[in-house]
């Protein structure tokens, strides 16, 4: 589905007014004295409301009261504004919506940003899916044509990840994704190509082919690159993605209400490709590279057991204590892969561990760093700006302790203590750049909050593409 955005030169009879603290707004509409007065009521005193709906019955508002936007949690009131506002737009109905920001143009597209991401749907496979569709945003103010463009590619983005990560694995198993990618690499203008078993068994990718084993379906690496003309860089930012497309946890088999949501163990890969079709489509002046390691997860006779020995990409040897702990197999053949680049950082996204899910739920991201001091802080400035907050956590050489084997170079898992610590630790011995891991426990979730849609979420696409906003200010 797509959202149109639209800019308006004047005024228009708006639905949604950002209100100022006089209210000097007001003025602008023809509210009579009673509404006027009940306006100022509601937003005043005691218990002052942040929002007041009026309905005309041929016609409606809602103001809403201009939050600090100059705080990371003012922003967030506003996109929790337009979420709640798309809530009553649905129940009347109303496909379209104007929005007044002459009072701050950085608070309208706030607020449009959270009403869109919340009218998201995923209705393919309902036999009677519902016939309502938002369809247009209107927006008056001080705002530049570019903020517009770049915020409908980001929603288009962010829908675009969502829909991955929401797909059943009957539909999209890996070979299935990159053709998905493909589409959107055309729509978007950035580059694709994919690799499938013999050309991932000639890189000698044994992560990836050794967690393919119990399937029937080939794995795919997939490689996307968006170079303007003059970029800003000399040398690339890439962000890698867990391409899982269905986790079953292999031998080491997941009992089954943690394999309800394990379609989206793919969110990283989606979150990947969400922010690449951003970023072209927007033309930012930033060469970005997006690598894809995928495959599903199962089991057959030939699946990878526990004990097994896999060589890596990287001549590294792994010794498998569990088949469930995959993701950082895939990956790390991505992150060696990604040397041949020589890249300015690397990012990697991936629902990895739910060792991330309890150290701090769904509320923000484990990230973990090397040689990359300075960048983690400003995809923190990123994070906070998009209200993806991320949490350090450290890396110390003890940690690697715990990864020790008897019989290989190194285990796949470290024990049951700093679990999220330990598959950071063991992605690390196989960058050689500076890099950045993010492990996305708000990639996926089991009921809505707010704008942040049930099951995919599209965690990660709104953080990667500001981090490059910033970078070019």
């Amino acid at each position: 589905m797509e959202i149109k955005f639209e800019l308006a030169t004047k005024r228009l009879s708006s639905n949604i007014i950002i209100a100022d603290a006089e209210l000097k707004c007001l003025k602008n509409y023809k509210f009579d004295k009673k509404e006027t007065a009940f306006i100022k009521k509601e937003f005043s005193g005691k218990d002052a409301k942040e929002m007041v709906f009026i309905n005309r019955y041929e016609s409606f508002y809602y103001l809403v009261k201009l939050a600090d936007i100059n705080t990371p949690g003012g922003l967030e009131k506003m996109r929790l504004h337009g979420s709640r506002i798309y809530a009553q737009l649905k129940s009347f109905h109303q496909n379209e919506v104007h929005i007044d920001g002459v009072v701050s143009a950085r608070a309208a597209l706030t607020l449009a940003e959270g009403l869109a991401l919340t009218a998201y749907q995923f209705d393919k496979y309902f036999s009677k899916p519902g016939k309502f569709r938002f369809k247009k945003i209107t927006l008056v103010g001080k705002i530049e044509k570019k903020e517009v463009e770049v915020l409908s590619n980001l929603i288009e983005g962010t829908f675009a990840a969502r829909t991955l990560v929401n797909e059943p694995v009957c539909y999209l198993t890996a070979e299935k994704l990159s053709k998905e990618i493909e589409k959107l690499s055309k729509k978007a203008g950035f580059k694709f190509e994919y690799f499938t078993r013999k050309k991932i068994e000639s890189l000698k990718m044994g992560g990836l082919l050794g967690v393919n084993k119990g399937s029937e379906d080939t794995p795919t690496f997939n490689i996307l690159e968006y170079k303007p003309a003059k970029p800003a860089n000399k040398n690339p930012l890439i962000f890698v993605g867990k391409g899982v497309v269905f986790d079953t946890g292999g031998i080491s088999l997941k009992p089954s209400p943690s394999m309800e949501q394990m379609k989206g163990d793919m969110a990283g890969a989606a979150a990947v490709v969400g922010a690449l079709y951003a970023i072209a489509k927007s033309k930012l002046p930033y060469h970005v590279i997006g690598l894809i390691p995928a495959t599903d997860n199962r089991i057959d006779g030939n699946a990878i057991v526990v004990s097994d020995i896999l060589t890596m990409a990287s001549g590294k040897t792994v010794e498998v204590m569990n088949t469930d702990a995959e993701g950082r197999l895939i990956l790390a053949d991505a992150l060696h892969y990604a040397k041949k680049y020589d890249p300015e950082l690397v990012i990697d996204l991936a629902t990895l561990t739910g060792a991330a899910v309890a150290a701090i739920g769904e509320m923000g991201i484990v990230g973990m760093e090397k040689n990359a001091t300075d960048e983690f802080s400003k995809l923190e400035k990123a994070g906070f700006d998009v209200y993806e907050r991320l949490v350090k956590f450290p890396l110390w050489d003890e940690y690697g302790d715990l990864l020790k084997s008897n019989i290989a170079d190194i285990k796949n898992i470290g024990g049951p203590k700093a679990g999220a610590i330990t598959a950071g630790k063991f992605l690390e011995h196989f960058v050689g750049y500076p890099w950045i891991h993010l492990d996305i426990s708000n990639a996926l979730l089991d009921s809505p909050r707010g704008y942040r849609t049930v099951i995919g979420t599209g965690a990660g696409v709104r953080l990667l593409t500001q981090f490059v906003l910033n970078k070019l200010k």
